[in-house]
């Protein structure tokens, strides 16, 4: 076995759109192959999060979130990149992740929430397209309060998801985060508002990119499934590693119990979760349900080789390159057959079967117990 080259445990920190049916067939088999499958690599916010707290300079090599990140990584094999799309004031999807965006001014720190700008105003930070142009700096709030430059080595301007369907290379699938603020409630005609202006754009750039949409909100991802039966919706939960008045986000179980009754396709959980409470994960497949992670855990080979034995569908990670290249020497990789007829991601579970090795729960246990750090 080659030499794994990524981070140890330890160091790892009804829309009025008429869409041609045709258009629809391939769009439908291709966002089910690419992820349902095989099992996939998927970037996250691009080539990788900007940890700006880490002392690991691949987490400040690009700036997440932009065009040249999300093109960055499509060098690699991933299928998709994964995106947080929020919607200015003015209706316009833009990719940011954080809620507020912050700048400096002669010394004084200003925040915005993303949501309450209009495009112009958001478009001024950072890196700007137009030469000779100086944007607003951008700063940043760490989880622990503190406020630092968000300086990365290579950069990019923020952009629209109209400017990455047009600019992102097209074999790449988008992995469309729908992202909303936990401290905010949010009324069924708010979402209905967010949501629509985002198909809108979809329906219009996708062509035949594979899509998949997911969010943490738990009424937005079953709105977005009321809205459109083209692209699969995924519900994101940190599978019960965090506590939130919403019960429906505080356990795979209720995780799964959402997706039946919203006609969800999948699950997407922190990898903590996958590996604290393994047995979820046959009844995830028992529920006809794709299951996908993401977390710092999938910065590390081991646990993303854990996964794909235990039956994962796939993986969003950070370190594209050493993850691509680890799971291309440990894993077989099957072209997706493009001509099957898919009504969704976990239809593909049976042509999986045979290209991921078969073991009883017990076996799991034991493979679990060998890497104790996974656990912790």
């Amino acid at each position: 076995m080659a030499l794994l080259k990524a981070a140890r445990v330890a160091d790892v920190p009804t829309l009025d759109v008429v869409v041609a049916p045709g258009l629809v067939a391939v769009a439908k088999a291709r966002s089910a192959a690419a992820v349902g499958g095989r099992f996939s690599v998927i970037g996250h916010r691009g080539k990788g999060m900007n940890a700006l707290a880490s002392e690991d300079p691949r987490l400040r090599e690009v700036r997440e979130n932009t065009v040249r990140s999300f093109n960055d990584a499509g060098r690699f094999p991933v299928d998709y990149v994964e995106f947080d799309v929020q919607v200015t004031k003015d209706g316009c999807p833009i990719i940011f992740h954080d809620n507020f965006i912050f700048t400096q001014d002669d010394g004084k720190i200003s925040q915005k929430r993303v949501a309450d700008i209009q495009l112009e105003d958001f478009l001024q930070y950072g890196l700007q397209n137009e030469q000779g142009k100086v944007g607003k700096p951008l700063l940043r709030r760490l989880k622990d309060g503190r406020m630092v430059n968000w300086n990365v080595q290579s950069e990019d301007a923020l952009c629209t998801l109209e400017e990455a369907f047009e600019k992102v290379n097209p074999r790449l699938g988008f992995n469309v985060e729908l992202k909303f603020d936990d401290s905010l409630e949010y009324t069924e005609e708010e979402l209905t508002r967010i949501l629509q202006a985002i198909l809108k754009v979809v329906f219009e750039y996708a062509k035949d990119r594979p899509i998949l949409f997911s969010s943490f909100q738990p009424d937005a991802a079953q709105l977005m499934r009321k809205l459109q039966g083209t692209y699969p919706v995924y519900f994101l939960t940190n599978g019960g590693t965090e506590l939130y008045a919403d019960v429906r986000r505080n356990s795979l179980e209720e995780a799964v119990k959402l997706c039946l009754a919203g006609g969800l396709q999948g699950i997407v959980s922190e990898a903590r979760g996958i590996f604290r409470h393994p047995a979820a994960v046959p009844k995830i497949k028992e529920a006809n349900l794709s299951l996908l992670t993401y977390g710092t855990l999938n910065n590390v080979p081991e646990a993303v080789y854990m996964q794909h034995l235990m039956g994962v569908n796939g993986v969003i990670v950070d370190l594209v390159p050493e993850i691509t290249e680890a799971v291309s020497e440990l894993i077989a990789l099957p072209e997706p057959d493009l001509d099957l007829e898919v009504g969704s991601l976990s239809n593909q579970a049976a042509a999986r079967g045979a290209t991921t090795p078969n073991f009883s729960q017990r076996e799991i246990s034991f493979l679990l117990r060998l890497i104790p750090e996974l656990v912790q």
